[in-house]
């Protein structure tokens, strides 16, 4: 597993390149999602760097810009759910996939290996080179289906 102090050095390296500003509420938001047991929104993100860095003073609006430019630079993605907004995580974890309640919003991560050769097979059949994916599958949870 990728080391936070690795992620915080490509984030200083990433910012040196493109000619802007280090921040430290990139910094911060960037190692809220690192150490994240969940897939969090904006404002989750929010309440927890009140919680836990309640001396750093920052505003939602910087917590937004500061999450469009970490997934915009690929230190942390996102899933989309409509009106409901977008759930990141950091991209320090080994790939997964994702199975995602419709009803409640639940994220469960999965790996198949058997899932990724057939995707391998289907793009060395169409002679297509994977360069990255994502799967999400979309359903509803046991505990909604009972309710």
């Amino acid at each position: 597993m990728v080391k936070s102090d690795e992620v915080i050095d490509e984030l200083r390296k990433i910012v040196k390149q493109k000619g802007l500003k280090y921040t430290e509420q990139r910094e911060i938001v960037l190692n809220i999602l690192i150490h994240a047991d969940g897939h969090l929104t904006a404002e989750e993100v929010y309440n927890l760097i009140k919680t836990k860095k309640a001396d750093s003073n920052i505003g939602i609006a910087t917590v937004y810009r500061a999450l469009g430019f970490l997934e915009e630079v690929n230190l942390i993605t996102s899933i989309t759910f409509g009106a409901d907004g977008k759930k990141y995580e950091s991209n320090t974890k080994e790939h997964h996939d994702h199975l995602i309640c419709t009803n409640c919003g639940k994220i469960v991560e999965f790996m198949d290996d058997e899932i990724e050769k057939r995707q391998d097979r289907i793009a060395k059949k169409n002679k297509f080179k994977i360069t990255s994916h994502s799967m999400q599958i979309y359903g509803i949870c046991e505990l909604c289906q009972t309710k």
